[in-house]
């Protein structure tokens, strides 16, 4: 059974930082392209970040490049996203997704994605 569960989010002031974390079960997890997304209250699940099956290749969403980082441990079945320097505009749901791909490039288009977590809640605000 397929099974992915984010953690990590909450409440964080603006310009501050948080760590996400994302862990996997149920399939080939080394096999597989994983992203995250986010979506805003009234507003399209969008793309933020992904990495290919071995890390080599990560795709960032012109919105959180720079100031973002994604990565995945194999061993563990995890991914993980750090994001400093928060805005208001970063406030939302945050996902984890999984598809199966040994191409060199990550898909920032959700409907590619065959797998999902229920997400968690990240809320930027004083």
């Amino acid at each position: 059974q397929v099974q992915i569960v984010e953690s990590g989010g909450g409440l964080v002031q603006p310009g501050g930082s948080l760590n996400l974390s994302c862990q996997a079960s149920g399939f080939s997890f080394g096999n597989f392209v994983m992203a995250w997304f986010r979506q805003a209250p009234g507003k399209e699940r969008e793309f933020v970040a992904g990495l290919t099956w071995n890390g080599g290749v990560t795709t960032y969403a012109a919105s959180v490049e720079g100031r973002s980082t994604i990565s995945r441990d194999n061993r563990r079945n995890m991914v993980f996203l750090q994001m400093n320097s928060l805005k208001p505009e970063d406030t939302g749901v945050y996902y984890c997704a999984a598809y199966r791909s040994a191409r060199p490039d990550v898909s920032q288009v959700r409907s590619e994605y065959r797998a999902w977590g229920q997400g968690t809640q990240v809320t930027v605000s004083s």
